[in-house]
């Protein structure tokens, strides 16, 4: 990820690691810019683009106790909550959702996403952020991180922005999809890396002149005590010169107006921060929206960092977990406040229409309550959320069986999801990228299609 703000050392696309880089000094040595800021590919003016913002509900959401309610199974199997009508005819959601239910015309519900990998976290975090699983040892590149390298930034910000902190452990220690993997450094996204509920929040990455230049001063320094001797070949190198262009991107950033309006929150009406929710998630997706408005294309919001020690969507029961009635309490109504409040502020701000929403964890519960008041992990079926652009909303795609074990009609695959996201961002699901060792590799693969029945 590229972040303004590294607390520890970062191993660099050269295979060298330095210590001690901070705020700006950690870009320049990175031998990185913000992504693409040197070399913009647009083919669009941007009237026409298509933005997008995804909500990573991290931990997974149960299908049964959210989006796809089963009230004819047995009570070990429905959970404690009823279902409920929506704005959309025959969409019904959880009760628990009741701030989501009146905008059910808004968005479109996919109830048979499924995935046949492991039934972890981190395989999930990769299929449903990329299209595909990692395999031999290639990581294939967020969505967010091929629409930069594909069309590059706007104005003065990154294309992508990942908010507030990238995905930590989740317990499989393999890659979460959230880089750009063999795209390169250069498209990672940018990462706020601080967290936009406190009072006192503000974006101390975002540095005066003055602050720069001391950082400048010392960067070099810094470099040359950690490449072993090796100073002279490094300073003549085209690293060093790249460090010095890129830089100069950076530095733009970190002082262009225009970036720290996007990102200050205190811009906002404290009537509009309480309609998001002051939660570290809803103040997000507030920032979500603002990043969009000031030309960012694509924002990604994890809701949790981690599974562990935490109040979140992963509902196994007993601690370090949350189980399904504190979910209900706790998670579900910062969810629904947040994201009714999303697609509600972006409706009236004529901005919809541009901007795809999505909504999705990494897999979905067991159908059947466990012994701890949970449901366990369950990759055959789950519900993903998906509204704006080019997407018609209040629509029902697929459905699960009777338990909500399995797909009953129109399963679908994560790469089947990614392909129906570059084709409403305006890209062809089938372009090719630069994979590892020159070897082109499609966005999406060549047999997949997108999901044609939501637009």
């Amino acid at each position: 990820m590229i972040r303004l703000d590294a607390p520890r050392g970062v191993e660099f696309c050269d295979g060298l690691t330095r210590r001690d880089f901070i705020h700006a000094g950690a870009l320049a040595g990175l031998g990185i810019t913000l992504p693409g800021f040197l070399h913009a590919k647009s083919d669009k003016p941007a009237s026409s683009d298509v933005n997008c913002i995804l909500l990573f509900l991290v931990g997974a959401p149960s299908q049964i106790d959210t989006w796809d309610p089963k009230p004819n199974a047995p009570a070990e199997i429905r959970g404690p909550y009823k279902p409920i009508a929506t704005k959309a005819p025959g969409m019904m959601i959880s009760e628990v959702f009741p701030k989501m239910a009146a905008q059910a015309d808004k968005f479109s519900l996919i109830r048979s996403t499924y995935h046949t990998a492991a039934a972890v976290h981190d395989t999930g975090h990769q299929m449903m952020q990329t299209g595909r699983l990692f395999t031999g040892g290639i990581e294939h590149p967020h969505i967010g991180c091929s629409l930069t390298y594909l069309k590059g930034p706007r104005n003065e910000l990154p294309a992508h922005v990942m908010l507030p902190k990238p995905i930590g452990n989740t317990g499989g220690n393999m890659p979460h999809g959230q880089s750009a993997g063999y795209l390169g450094r250069a498209y990672d996204p940018f990462t706020l890396n601080s967290y936009p509920e406190a009072k006192d929040f503000h974006v101390p990455d975002l540095l005066p002149p003055d602050y720069l230049a001391t950082v400048r001063g010392d960067r070099r320094r810094k470099l040359r005590e950690s490449i072993d001797g090796a100073t002279a070949a490094f300073e003549s190198s085209p690293a060093a010169k790249q460090m010095d262009d890129h830089f100069a991107a950076a530095y733009k950033l970190m002082s262009s107006s225009a970036a720290r309006d996007a990102f200050d929150l205190a811009k906002e009406a404290p009537a509009m921060r309480d309609r998001y929710g002051r939660t570290r998630f809803g103040q997000s997706c507030l920032m979500a929206r603002r990043l969009i408005e000031a030309g960012v294309r694509f924002v990604t919001v994890n809701m949790f960092e981690t599974v562990f020690n935490e109040v979140t969507w992963d509902i196994h029961g007993s601690k370090p977990f949350t189980d399904i009635e504190t979910m209900g309490k706790e998670v579900v109504p910062n969810f629904d406040q947040a994201y009714s409040a999303l697609l509600e502020d972006l409706h009236q701000r004529g901005m919809l229409s541009n901007t795809v929403v999505l909504g999705f964890g990494e897999f979905g519960r067991t159908p059947k309550i466990n012994p701890a008041g949970g449901r366990d992990h369950h990759p055959g079926v789950w519900t993903t959320l998906i509204a704006g652009g080019p997407i018609r909303g209040g629509r029902v795609i697929g459905e699960s069986d009777e338990w909500g074990y399995a797909p009953k009609t129109r399963p679908t695959t994560p790469a089947e999801i990614a392909a129906t996201v570059f084709k409403s961002l305006g890209l062809n699901p089938h372009h090719d990228l630069p994979g590892p060792q020159g070897r082109p590799i499609p966005l999406a693969d060549y047999n997949v299609r997108p999901i044609e029945e939501l637009f």
